[in-house]
């Protein structure tokens, strides 16, 4: 028991540290500024949005996935259907109480690997413009 607890607090603070190094990988890209963090829909707090960033006028909801090295499921198809179904309830929700409705919106995917050995850098990961929304879809 107490093994599986030491597993979920771990993956915890791997996810955030993930998290954190998928903001400042982003957000040193020229023309990206940092929106929101952890953001969770108020009516269903299961939804919610790891990173909301701005590229230029685009407004990307960016999903992280954190993965240790060797990792049998890479993080960019650990978005499955029905992470995707979640995800995209979670972005209408959050386009819905903007006052100023954004001009173009984007999902992106980032995977961060973390280092098996200390002071190993991570590896990081950015797919742009993963499909979520559908073509037809306006802000």
């Amino acid at each position: 028991m107490f093994e599986r607890l030491r597993t979920f607090v771990s993956a915890l603070s791997s996810g955030d540290a993930g998290e954190r190094l998928a903001r400042r990988f982003l957000g040193a890209k020229p023309g990206w500024s940092f929106v929101a963090a952890n953001w969770r829909n108020p009516r269903d707090r299961r939804e919610e949005l790891d990173l909301v960033m701005r590229d230029g006028w685009i407004l990307v909801f960016v999903e992280v996935k954190t993965r240790a090295a060797g990792a049998l499921v890479p993080g960019y198809h650990a978005v499955d259907r029905r992470k995707r179904r979640v995800l995209r309830r979670a972005v209408k929700a959050y386009v819905a109480a903007l006052r100023d409705k954004p001009h173009a919106v984007r999902f992106d995917v980032v995977e961060v690997t973390l280092p098996v050995s200390p002071g190993a850098p991570p590896g990081i990961l950015h797919f742009p413009n993963v499909p979520l929304l559908g073509p037809r879809w306006r802000p």
